[in-house]
């Protein structure tokens, strides 16, 4: 037994080890780094906290990391709302020797490059683009669209969704929709149909037996969409860059900005520290309310 356990454990270090070099590392670097200062070219390696200080104090940082957190709150409530009736669709309602193709058809976005991707939204998003010509058409004022649909471009005061918060909601929730379907139908492919078959025979509607059975059943697949887009959306800098305009930046383009353009490495290190202590606090609570909604300890 004790040789089979040395056998493991030296089968378990070298993978261990390079993923403490490539990410225990770097991460206690950034941490380190945040508690120094910029002091012009050099930088200052006596230990303080004046970095958060300022980081928590400038409203500036503050409205950027909220608008951050509102902008992934919103990507990932939309994509999941989206995600979910379509696994669900693949799920009951596709004849199983087809189930591949849908899958398929699903990950044919990972094909293509995801700068590719944004490029062709910034085709149909701009003042020329497809969007606004099919509304020119048909006749439809922008301001109506804008009104009506409360959350869009017109509500920022411009004439067409490019270069708008709107725009990086709408972009983000494009390229991460296979990453949020694919948990959730994993989840509903797992639950046993005949769950649902006694619940039918039990006296319960179709609508109840799909609250009380398989909502609840599928539960871990959406808690586990709901990470997946939300964690990576926060950092995502990109998207931001390319078509949310000086309304839709995120707290990655400011970390971005410190290290690159302002030469402030220790005051990026510190809002990307900041940003990854906000996501997991969202992301263990979204764990532990899911657990106790589902009645799991």
């Amino acid at each position: 037994m004790q040789q089979e356990t040395k056998r493991g454990l030296g089968l378990i270090a070298p993978p261990f080890f390079y993923a403490v070099l490539l990410m225990a590392g770097p991460l206690l670097a950034i941490v380190v780094f945040s508690f120094w200062t910029q002091d012009y070219l050099t930088v200052d390696r006596t230990p303080t906290i004046a970095n958060y200080v300022e980081a928590f104090g400038d409203p500036i940082y503050r409205a950027i990391m909220g608008r951050t957190l509102w902008i992934s709150g919103l990507v990932t409530l939309i994509t999941v709302l989206l995600a979910f009736p379509v696994a669900y669709f693949v799920s009951f309602h596709v004849d199983p020797s087809r189930k591949s193709l849908w899958l398929f058809l699903i990950t044919i976005p990972f094909w293509t490059s995801y700068l590719l991707r944004i490029f062709l939204w910034k085709v149909i998003l701009g003042y020329n683009g497809v969007l606004n010509s099919i509304l020119s058409y048909i006749n439809v004022p922008l301001e109506a669209v804008g009104n009506a649909t409360g959350i869009l471009w017109m509500q920022e005061g411009l004439s067409a969704p490019l270069y708008s918060a709107s725009a990086v909601v709408l972009t983000l929730s494009h390229a991460f929709a296979p990453f949020a379907i694919l948990p959730i139908f994993v989840a509903l492919e797992k639950i046993d149909r005949s769950l649902l078959e006694a619940a039918r025979d039990l006296g319960e509607t179709a609508v109840t037996a799909f609250i009380r059975v398989t909502l609840p059943l599928a539960a871990p697949g959406i808690v586990a969409a709901l990470l997946i887009v939300f964690i990576p959306t926060v950092g995502d800098y990109v998207t931001p860059a390319q078509v949310g305009g000086p309304g839709g930046l995120m707290i990655a383009n400011m970390i971005q900005t410190q290290f690159l353009g302002l030469n402030n490495a220790p005051m990026g290190a510190t809002l990307a520290v900041i940003a990854m202590l906000i996501v997991t606090v969202i992301a263990l609570a979204t764990v532990w309310l899911a657990r106790r909604l589902s009645g799991v300890r």
